[in-house]
């Protein structure tokens, strides 16, 4: 035992991650840090921060320090009768071995992810794919041979990258263990898109989308309910929803718009350039956004934002990671956003639905 944890050693943890690969639900293990584009104009994410590659062997030294954590926790649960099992006592004895862990969040992570049956993984931070195709293959087959108890590992990815990546490449990629990529569309308008400094256009979006698909890859799409504002919600609701259809991802998933602080949008804002949405507003916009949507796929509103409530007061819609299966559980879907509409007068937005 006493081998096993000399041999346990902190490792790199990220910030971000989608709602889906929170919790004890995955490993969070960083590939790259921050963002390479760091451009868009209502995030402030990374902002301060440079973007860096990290070295395959960087890496896999992360992975061999989280296995080292895991062998001594269950070896630990061995010794103490649990037959392997990690458990409370099993969690207090390794930390009375090892105290330099007890303040450091890694080694919690690992707990609650071994503990959950180590399923998931997901590489950090914004865009993975951004990597060399043989260093990111490398640093995949690696992880699966240390942890063959993964069913699933995700990753970020940026549209612009996908569609430009060759498709073998993509497949390589997917073979050799990267399941399912979060991709942040945000909308498929390339008026907005342009406006938000996406970095990206519709047809990125679409390429890029239909091309991971193509790989093998299960693919969760993220748009934004209210970010073209009062000005340009139609396009945004057309047109994302138009992009959604065309890709034909595996999820697509609502994160509404806010507007942190000290973003080129709050100043847009505050120029009188943009007039937000109520969410009563936002919810106008949403039922045409699902009345347009034609592809065979789930929505999900597993983001915090998806505030809406019923008249109970309860939540709108299920935060389920699975959420509602389209085109069987559109007319469900269309009949709570008319529910709550119902629920109040909507202002006025200059418009006609159709």
């Amino acid at each position: 035992m006493a081998g096993i944890e000399k041999e346990a050693k902190d490792f790199e943890i990220g910030m971000y991650r989608p709602p889906s690969e929170g919790g004890s639900s995955s490993l969070l293990l960083r590939v790259t840090r921050n963002c390479p584009w760091n451009r868009c104009e209502f995030c402030v994410m990374y902002k301060t921060e440079k973007f860096e590659v990290r070295s395959a062997e960087d890496v896999k030294k992360d992975i061999d320090a989280v296995d080292a954590i895991c062998r001594g926790l269950i070896t630990l649960s061995w010794k103490l009768g649990h037959q392997g099992d990690v458990n409370r006592e099993v969690a207090i004895r390794f930390l009375e071995r090892t105290p330099e862990f007890s303040d450091r969040h890694s080694f919690f992570m690992v707990l609650n992810w071994l503990s959950s049956g180590a399923k998931t993984a997901f590489l950090q931070d914004a865009n993975s794919l951004i990597l060399k195709t043989d260093h990111l293959v490398e640093i995949l087959q690696y992880l699966r041979r240390k942890f063959p108890s993964l069913e699933r590992v995700t990753s970020y990815a940026r549209s612009r990258t996908l569609a430009r990546k060759p498709p073998e490449d993509l497949k390589n990629i997917h073979e050799a263990g990267l399941d399912r990529l979060h991709v942040g569309l945000e909308t498929g308008d390339d008026e907005l898109l342009s406006l938000v400094r996406k970095g990206c256009t519709a047809e990125d979006h679409v390429r890029g989308g239909q091309k991971a698909v193509a790989a093998g890859f299960q693919l969760s799409e993220y748009w934004m309910p209210g970010l073209g504002g009062k000005e340009m919600w139609e396009n945004h609701a057309r047109n994302t929803a138009r992009v959604l259809n065309e890709i034909n991802p595996h999820y697509i998933r609502s994160r509404p718009f806010n507007l942190p602080p000290g973003t080129p949008m709050a100043e847009r804002l505050q120029r009188g350039q943009l007039t937000l949405l109520s969410p009563r507003e936002q919810l106008l916009e949403l039922k045409l956004m699902m009345e347009s949507l034609t592809f065979t796929s789930r929505v999900c509103f597993d983001h915090a934002g998806n505030y809406w409530r019923n008249k109970r007061g309860g939540l709108l819609f299920s935060q389920s990671y699975e959420g509602y299966r389209f085109p069987e559980q559109k007319p469900h879907v269309l009949d709570l956003i008319e529910e709550d509409i119902s629920l109040a007068q909507v202002p006025p937005m200059g418009f006609v639905m159709r």
